[in-house]
Order: structure tokens, then sequence, then C-alpha cells
């Protein structure tokens, strides 16, 4: 499929005027095609000089084109696109009349058998350039219409669209138009959904799920309608602009890539956030954060949308920093921005410092293909950091009315990162174009370091080093030794400074304790002096606020992937302070990095068992403190995480023949496949006992926790199925995206090295050829779940550098590997330092 340049859209908006779409879509055709008709009504402007272009469409079967009412030759289309040449200036309409493919990766028109119910349910997620596979479109952000949609189904099935839509019988379904939206933007749901319905503020609100999830849907739906609504009055207290479109529902679909997706007035999630077992508060904390992040979308992205795919972060930087913000202010959930530092923030730190790194706000982003690649932790997490960074600059007050400003001007059209800056500058004396220039157009993590210099009336001066380029308006926290409680590091003062200092900053006495950048308002890795390390080895879990203790295991993590802080150091800091640890968002955070990246990669094999030993101990004692059930979410994280670091299968056994774990909790369908995969790696199952769990639970997460358990089997036939099963499926045969990414995470495991050594050489001119045979979302799952990151080793590491060389991947495909290795060869340099 060809890509569009950038040079070609800014050729097409030069030339055209797109006003309306009519679209008819018939899902009633069978389980493989279904029918698109589409009617576009634009201008080619009097003054345009080129005045052939194209239009996009990638069809099963190209029926029928009329253009002002003369048929157009079928055969002409090349690729995905339809050619139209020699355009008179005036208003044109051009015909289109296609069948086209039911999608099984999540990208276009996406089609999922529930296995629970036989029900089958379609939805579309058209990001970025895949309106193409549902309908024919001039398909660029900047040439937004008017959308007007028909849909005939099923008669059972329900229809969803970004407009309130009406059943006018015989199961057809017409969606109210749209106002002016971007291609990518248009939505549509179709199938026997399980719906709960209200208003709130005059709009129709809607919350829908497969009818197999509708028991988990209506047990929270109270909590995910309040956190909607709460959100919606927050942000109609931040923005003078109303909420644009005529309704909004949120739909909780299968299989899908993303979080969500923000199409206006139907925003997509995935259904995984339909909780069919126990979660933890933080949890359900980040589905809050999503439901907050996608509303404001619907002004930044909606409302106002990017001209080009380089200004991507306009979209996701302000919707991410929004979501965590506006979740911390209108809901319950007051702590998100931890969770952002320990668990969020760091894959910003880790893209930033890869090969493949690019400006928050890049300069040239030359085609779809590239523009895709962006969609990464630099533009959402580091794009948000440095949000919440300009507001500690220029304070909030100033900071929303620019975005107020950026709003009316720009309301249901495209605008730039020239635009959102001149917008900030009518609400400021401050130089935002600097700031943006420095923040925006620049790539890397700036290092902060901390000097002490003692005077001799016993007091101290702070100077904060600085290894980059960035300003940053930091907070320094000033932390003594509890007189009381020698574990315990207590506040003296948080003292605001700006770096690069003009001058080193009195501190008084020395404290026990300095910590840059308490409260984590700016974007930079962080080093301690000697002093303050050692008050950190017995005070850390003392530290009275969560999010000072979020920028301290950051700074941790920082350094064991610097090779300045050896992994076993890093163990043995979470085995001593976790313990004591009450923030959930911490814990997962923590051991998280600890298991998958320190036990997984970082420690040679030979000290892995011990590290695992130490992950198990500290788990036993999460577990033995919260015997009494006051901390059901810590005593959860604690269950999940000592099966995945079980090394001998006596114990996970014996709770999944009971049922339970002594003194709780019961297994739930996600503790049992999680105990049954780990069994699975251990050589403790085996196809007879995966068979009946799944017979116990037939339903789509059943389906791919089979495939994840059989995958993980230590046996030649069992991983010769699943590679088989990813790699070589005839046409027809092929897992869809989840069940492809479940069969990738249970193939690779350290403790099957040996077993697995073959695959290693195979996985590249494999995922080589998959990529390119079934497109980017798979090229995503190759790269991302399918690589043998287990393997950390010089030959692994020298085939991935051929394979980038000599093997020609996809461009997603590229970008990932680039990743990998670049990780691998971290991952080497940490196990010789």
């Amino acid at each position: 499929m060809s890509v569009l340049t950038r040079d070609e859209a800014h050729n097409r908006a030069q030339l055209l005027d797109v006003h309306r779409y009519t679209i008819k879509l018939d899902l009633t055709t069978g389980d493989a095609t279904f029918g698109s008709r589409t009617a576009i009504r634009f201008s080619v402007r009097a003054d345009a000089t080129n005045t052939d272009t194209f239009v996009e469409v990638k069809p099963a079967e190209l029926r029928s084109v009329t253009l002002d009412g003369h048929p157009l030759d079928p055969d002409s289309l090349d690729e995905n696109r339809l050619p139209l040449k020699n355009l008179a200036a005036g208003e044109h309409e051009l015909r289109v009349d296609a069948r086209m493919h039911y999608s099984r990766t999540g990208e276009g028109m996406h089609r999922f058998t529930d296995p629970s119910d036989g029900e089958t349910y379609v939805y579309t997620q058209l990001f970025m350039d895949d309106v193409q596979r549902v309908f024919a479109a001039f398909d660029q952000p900047d040439l937004k219409a008017v959308f007007e949609l028909s849909v005939t189904a099923p008669e059972s099935w329900t229809v969803l669209a970004n407009g309130v839509t009406e059943h006018l019988g015989a199961g057809r379904w017409r969606a109210a138009p749209t106002p002016l939206i971007s291609t990518y933007l248009v939505a549509v749901a179709a199938g026997p959904w399980h719906s709960v319905r209200t208003e709130h503020r005059g709009l129709p609100f809607g919350i829908h799920c497969r009818r197999s999830l509708a028991p988990h849907l209506d047990a929270d739906a109270e909590e995910i309608i309040d956190v909607t609504r709460a959100c919606f009055d927050r942000y109609h207290e931040k923005f003078e602009e109303p909420y644009p479109f005529d309704s909004y529902d949120q739909a909780f679909v299968p299989e899908f890539n993303a979080g969500a997706m923000e199409n206006p007035g139907l925003v997509t999630f995935r259904d995984e956030f339909v909780f069919r077992s126990a979660v933890t508060d933080t949890e359900r904390q980040t589905r809050a954060m999503v439901i907050a992040h996608e509303m404001a979308h619907m002004w930044f992205g909606d409302l106002v949308t990017l001209k080009w795919w380089d200004d991507i972060w306009l979209n996701e930087s302000f919707a991410e920093y929004m979501g965590y913000q506006t979740t911390a202010e209108a809901t319950r959930f007051t702590d998100t921005w931890v969770d952002f530092g320990v668990a969020r923030k760091g894959w910003g730190y880790n893209a930033d410092q890869r090969p493949s790194t690019h400006p928050v706000a890049p300069e040239a982003v030359d085609d779809t293909a590239a523009a895709l690649l962006n969609f990464d932790g630099i533009s959402y997490a580091k794009g948000a950091s440095a949000l919440r960074q300009l507001v500690a600059w220029l304070g909030e007050k100033d900071f929303l009315a620019g975005i107020n400003t950026h709003f009316a001007r720009h309301r249901f059209g495209n605008a730039t990162l020239a635009d959102f800056i001149d917008s900030l500058a009518t609400a400021t004396e401050r130089d935002v174009h600097a700031w943006a220039d420095a923040w925006l157009r620049t790539t890397g993590v700036d290092t902060l370091t901390p000097a002490v210099t003692p005077a001799a009336d016993g007091t101290c001066a702070l100077t904060v080093a600085r290894d980059g380029s960035r300003p940053h308006r930091i907070t320094v926290g000033l932390y003594d030794h509890d007189l009381a409680d020698e574990g315990r590091l207590v506040l003296r003062e948080r003292v605001d400074l700006d770096v690069p200092q003009t001058a080193p900053h009195p501190l008084g006495k020395r404290p026990a304790l300095l910590l840059l950048n308490d409260g984590d308002l700016t974007y930079a890795k962080v080093r301690f002096d000697a002093e303050s390390f050692d008050a950190l080895r017995t005070g850390l879990s003392g530290l009275p606020d969560p999010l000072t203790r979020a920028v301290v295991w950051n700074a941790l993590r920082d350094a064991v992937r610097d090779g300045e802080l050896p992994p076993a150091a890093y163990l043995d800091a979470a085995r001593a302070h976790l313990p004591h640890e009450t923030d959930l968002a911490l814990v997962e955070g923590v051991l998280a990095f600890a298991t998958v990246h320190v036990a997984g990669r970082y420690v040679t094999p030979e000290d892995r068992p011990a590290a695992l030993a130490t992950l198990s101990s500290l788990c036993r004692d999460l577990i033995r403190r919260t015997e009494d059930g006051d901390s059901p979410g810590l005593r959860l994280l604690a269950v999940r995480h000592f099966i995945d670091v079980a090394a001998h299968p006596d114990t996970i056994a014996a709770w999944l023949a009971d049922g339970t774990v002594p003194g709780g909790p019961e297994l739930d369908p996600e503790l049992r496949w999680r105990i049954l995969g780990r069994l699975a790696v251990l050589g403790a199952t085996d196809e007879a006992a995966i068979a009946a769990e799944l017979g116990r639970d037939p339903s789509a997460t059943g389906q791919e926790g089979a495939a994840r358990c059989r995958a993980a089997l230590p046996d030649p036939e069992a991983k010769r199925a699943a590679w088989e099963a990813m790699f070589a499926a005839d046409r027809g045969a092929e897992l869809s995206n989840y069940l492809f990414i479940a069969t990738a995470r249970g193939f690779w495991q350290p403790e099957q090295a040996d077993l697995v050594r073959e695959y290693v050489p195979r996985y590249y001119p494999d995922a080589v050829a998959v990529a390119a045979r079934r497109g980017p979302a798979i090229a995503t799952a190759v790269g991302r779940w399918a690589f043998p990151a287990h393997a950390v080793d010089a030959e692994n590491l020298a085939l991935g550098e051929a394979c980038l060389r000599d093997g020609e991947p996809t461009t997603a495909l590229r970008r990932w590997l680039t990743d990998e290795l670049d990780d691998l060869a971290r991952a080497l340099r940490i196990r010789k330092a």
C-alpha cells in the first residue's frame, strides 16, 4: 500500500476543499467482506495549477466509480490510489462502490466472534490511514468534512457512530451528520451490544460492551459513569469552548490494539477495561485516567486537529497531561502523578535514549509510515512531562488562557505547533517560543547532579550540575532524619530552583537527603550525592510522600540502566523497602522493573535463580503483611508477582488445586491462567490441563490464556506448533492480533533458553516476512512481543544488526527491532559493568 507523503498531502490540500461524505455500509454480506458505498462532495479551487489528484481506497473488489455521473475505470486503481485527472474548478461528486475486507488485526473494520456465546461484533479503527480499508476518502487530517453515515446490519444488532444513531427498521441505521471532522476520526461499532445509558447536561451518554461482559460492566457502570461525568464537568470549568458533539458514547471493544481511540462522540476502549477478575485500585485509576485522556481529545485533537502528523504530540501530549491532571482534580484518584512517575515516565526516558529518539515536535515527518512510529513514549510521556514543566514555569492560569485562545482561533479546523505557541504567547510575557525550541525541538534526557559545598560556619550551599541543554524549574527537597525514628526521613523544606543557576543556593545545615526534582515537575534524570544515597539505604520507605518515593525509585532505575548501580543493589533496595510500601503504583512499578528487566535481562543466567529467590521472598513478606485483609490490592499484587517469579511449582500448583490462596484471594480466571502459564514454563502442567482450563473458561481471554500456556510448554512439538501459528499460517488461518501476542508472550522463556535456541536465528527472516505480509499492527506485535529479548548475548545482537542492515524489514518492524536491539545492547553493557 502506498503511503501518503507530507508533500502530497500539502499539494492536495491546496487543490481541494472537501465538504461532505455520504457513506453506506452493508454489514450483512458475510463474514469475510462488507459493502461500502461512498459519495464525496468536494470542490477544486479556482486558482489551482495542478488539477490531478487521487482518492484512497483499499478494496477487496472495486465495483464501480463515477465522477460527476461519468464512469471511471475501476482497473485504474493503483494499489490504494484511484487517480482523478484534469479536474475542473468548481463542485464535484465522486461515487465509489466497493466490497471491503474485514480485519483480524485491529485495523480498518475489525470483526470478532465471541467464543463465549457465538455473537459477532465489528468496529472501526481508522487511525492513522486505515479509513481507506472501510470507505473511499481523501485520507489526510486537514481535509475535514461532514460525514453522514448509514449502516445495514443484522436485525438484532445495535449500531453506534460519531453522532446519535436512529434505527429505521429492517436492520437499517442512520447516524446524525457530524460537524467538520478528519477522516481518521470516523467511527462505527456494531453488534448485539450490552448498553448502559444515561444523560448529563442534556447530552446522551452511553457505555457499551459485548453481551458476555454485561455482568462485569454493570458491576462497574456507576464508577465509569461517575468518572465520565466528573471529567466532563471539570473540562467545562477549564475550557471556554463547550463540548462540540451531540453525544458521548464509550464502547469497550474486543482485540483493540491501543488503549483507546478518541473518535468524537464514540470513544473506543480495549475491553480489558471491563474487569472480569479482581483488580487493584491503581488499575481502576488507570481506567479513569484513560477516560479523562480520551475526553481531553474531544477538544485537542477532534475540535482542533493537527494539520499534519509531525504535530501528533499536540494531540497526545496534551491529552496525556490532561488525563493525569484532571483525574487527580476531579475524581477520587488523587495520586495519579505517582503512577505516571514510576510507570509511565520511564517509557519516555527509555525511548529518548535510543537511536530512534526524536523531538517531541519533530520538524519533518515525511510520510504516514514514519508518522506512525512517533506514537511512542516521547509523544506521550515525555510530551506530557514537558507540558507539566511548562505549567510549572508559566502558571496554570496563563497556560489555560493560552489553550482557550487556541480553541477559539482554530475550532473545527487544523493547527500547527507554531499556532499553539502563538496562542500561548497571547497569555504571558514569558518567551514561550524559546521554551518550545529548548523543550520540543531537542532530543535526549538531561541529567541533574547535586554538589554540596560546606562552609566554615557549618552551613552548606547547593550547585546543580546539568548534563544537557534545557532550562528546568525544579523543587529540591531537604530531608532530615527523624530523631524519634531512625528509619524515617522528615521534610525540612522544599526549595524552588531554576537550572542553570546564577549562583549556589544556600541551604543552611546539611540535610540527610537532598532530592532534586522533588514533586517530579520536570523531565530529567537525577543523581544523588554520597550522603543522600546513604540516607536512602535505610530511609527510602520512610519518606512521607509517595511522589517523592517515586522520584527516588525512578532515579535508582535510571542508575541501573546507566550501569552506575549494580542490579543486585536495586533488588536489595526493593527487598528492604517494598515490604513497608503502601502505595500500590510504587509496588507494581518496582516489582515489574525488578522482574522483567533486572531478573529477566540484567543479571546473568547464573545469577537469575538468586534474583528470583529475592523477589519471591519479598512477595512472601507482602502476602504475610496483608493477611488481615486490610490491603486487598497490595495482597493481589504480591500474589501475582509471587506467581510470576516462582522457581518451583509446588506452592502455586497447590493454590490452583485448591482454587484459592490460603487466606485469600480465591482464584478468579486471571489468576488461574497466570498460575497455569507459570506452571507451563516450569514443565509442571500439560495440554490436558490447559484444555480443561479452557473448558472452564472458554471466553476470548481464556482462548488467549490457553495460547500463551501452550506456547510456554517446554516441549519441542509445542514450540514448533506455536512458531508455525505465528509465522507460517495460511491466510484465513492466521492468528488474530490478540492471539498472536498471547502466543508470542508464551514462547520465549529464560528457563527454556536451550530449548528455543534454534529459533533465535529464525526469528529475523520470519519476522520480516510476516510483517510485510500482514501489515503494521502485526509488525508491531512481532517486534514488541515476539522478539527474543531473553537471549542477551552477542550472537543475537549480531543477527539483529545484520537484519537491519540487509534484511529489508518494513518501516514499523525496523523501528521495533532498532529499539529492542538497543535495549539488548544495554543489557549486555549492564552485565559487563
